[in-house]
């Protein structure tokens, strides 16, 4: 009973990190906002637990921040997001290189089942299910990789990138463009070509980087209006 009561627990934290994460990214929640523990307890229905883990979460991702009387959104500026997409480029260009130094071609299957499924969001111009084949296309490179401390800076940062997708995938009109890019990437990974598989990648990220810049500040125009 103890442990289902952990695992209830821990989920609990992780759907109020999720909703919390969802508005300081959308703007929702804009920086200095005082998060007080009580109130989100009560917004949320549930007790002042999960939402301390949630706010611990939210920390390390560097979304909101303690201080001396409590905890206060930080949100996402014009830095955070350079930092978020340098760290990005850094951490996935390893994962890719040693996805392609270690993987046979067999492994590559899951990475082009997400294509497919990315494909048919695309047709369906379904940007929630887009975004989740998109998310765990890149997450392969880091499993593939064998490098368990490069998978575990990725995980603390996936539910950031996650929310973040959401955003930049709803921008796109017409998602076959980022379907078939993802292909193009997926076919360099698994031919060794390594130049153009680091090119396609880079590029993709500083395309995500630039809407994401563009959402938020569309968000911030919005809001000073």
């Amino acid at each position: 009973m103890e442990n289902l009561a952990i695992k209830r627990e821990d989920s609990l934290g992780e759907r109020v990190a999720h909703e919390l994460r969802v508005q300081v990214i959308s703007g929702r929640l804009r920086p200095g906002t005082h998060l007080v523990e009580g109130q989100l307890a009560e917004r949320f229905d549930v007790s002042r637990g999960p939402v301390r883990d949630a706010l611990r979460r939210l920390e390390a991702e560097g979304l909101v921040a303690s201080q001396r009387r409590g905890v206060y959104v930080t949100g996402l500026g014009a830095e955070d997001v350079e930092e978020l997409y340098t760290l990005r480029d850094s951490l996935e260009s390893l994962a890719l290189t040693l996805a392609m130094d270690k993987a046979s071609d067999g492994d590559w299957a899951h990475s082009r089942s997400c294509v497919e499924r990315m494909r048919r969001a695309a047709e369906r111009s379904d940007a929630r299910l887009f975004t989740e084949a998109d998310l765990d296309f890149h997450s392969r490179f880091y499993e593939l990789s064998g490098h368990r401390r490069l998978i575990a800076v990725w995980e603390q940062y996936r539910p950031t990138f996650a929310v973040v997708l959401d955003i930049t995938n709803a921008q796109d009109v017409d998602l076959h463009a980022p379907a078939e890019d993802h292909a193009t990437l997926l076919d360099a990974a698994r031919r060794g070509d390594r130049e153009l598989a680091l090119t396609t990648l880079r590029a993709h990220l500083v395309g995500a980087r630039d809407r994401l810049r563009a959402a938020l500040h569309e968000t911030t125009d919005r809001a000073s209006g």
